[in-house]
């Protein structure tokens, strides 16, 4: 048997590599993928789309090269990419590490990704397009929030729990009611079960300190931008696609957009795209915290230590 065959056997199904952005994600799965014969799989919903390989810090062509990676850059960014659509892409490669014997290791940041890999995910019937094409005009033309006090009065609520500035979620909301005539919120409590019930699986967040972490974020941002990262978003503006689509919104995008615009300088740029990241990893922390205590909190440092212990376990004789 393989060493992929043990540490699947011995660690359960998969492992789960999360933590904010910049916190040495990448390099703990690559090491434990070469370590075991794995299967590197993203879970960053941003890393899916092929237009945003650097200002989204996709692994290295040469990272790539040495293991297997899946569901990297493998979605246009004039697709409108869903949680139900990466489960979809995440059943089909777990599948296909199963079948190889290989150490499936799911790595990222994105908290709605882990939380349907290992609780399930709701089912929400697809949204008809003339549907989303009206209720984004009617954002576009009446602004965020007249379209959250309209599904405050639709759907009460869904509406408490948004934000009153967050466009994309009060657009969602409003989309599933007109479409369907029930809450979001119901359908969140019918779904499909987990690809990873409990027991099945080892998950690890990388948890650094706040400040090391916001100057890492700092320097990887600017290190972004001189590796070509203004070209690349140069080249996604172009495209002219809507706004509110995810890969749109990418950490960077839209202030260097706004640059390119001659609407900021680079620096004025750069400096908002730095911050809303470090807003972003933030987040993180307390939307982990909260949702996933399957996950165990572990310093950047101390990373190996984990990794070795499931090493270990994995080469352990029956």
């Amino acid at each position: 048997m393989s060493e992929g065959q043990v540490s699947r056997r011995r660690v359960g199904k998969a492992v789960l590599i999360a933590g904010p952005t910049a916190s040495g994600k990448s390099a703990l799965a690559l090491e434990l993928a070469l370590t075991t014969g794995g299967v590197v799989i993203n879970a960053d919903s941003m890393q899916v789309y092929r237009d945003l390989r650097i200002i989204t810090a996709r692994p290295t062509h040469g990272d790539e090269a040495r293991v297997p990676h899946r569901l990297y850059g493998h979605v246009d960014a004039a697709v409108n990419f869903s949680t139900g659509a990466w489960v979809s892409d995440a059943a089909k490669a777990l599948e296909e590490a199963q079948a190889q014997g290989r150490l499936p290791i799911f790595i990222g940041g994105t908290g709605l990704y882990f939380k349907a890999l290992t609780a399930g995910l709701s089912v929400v019937p697809p949204i008809p397009a003339d549907v989303r094409e009206d209720v984004r005009t009617r954002l576009e033309r009446n602004g965020v929030e007249a379209l959250h006090a309209e599904l405050a009065r639709r759907d009460a609520r869904a509406a408490e729990r948004l934000n009153l500035r967050d466009r994309s979620r009060i657009a969602r909301a409003l989309e599933v009611i007109e479409a369907t005539g029930r809450s979001l919120l119901d359908w969140h409590r019918e779904g499909e079960p987990p690809l990873l019930p409990k027991d099945s699986f080892r998950a690890v967040f990388l948890s650094p300190e706040r400040d090391d972490l916001y100057a890492r974020i700092d320097a990887r941002f600017d290190a972004m931008l001189g590796a070509g990262a203004l070209k690349e978003v140069e080249r996604l503006a172009a495209r002219n696609l809507d706004p509110l689509l995810p890969a749109m919104k990418a950490h960077g995008v839209p202030a260097l957009i706004r640059h390119l615009r001659g609407e900021l300088s680079l620096e004025e740029a750069a400096s908002i795209g730095r911050a809303d990241t470090r807003h972003y990893a933030k987040r993180q922390f307390t939307w982990f915290r909260h949702q996933l205590p399957a996950f165990e909190w572990v310093k950047p440092e101390e990373a190996r230590g984990w990794l070795a212990a499931i090493v270990n376990a994995a080469r352990a004789p029956d």
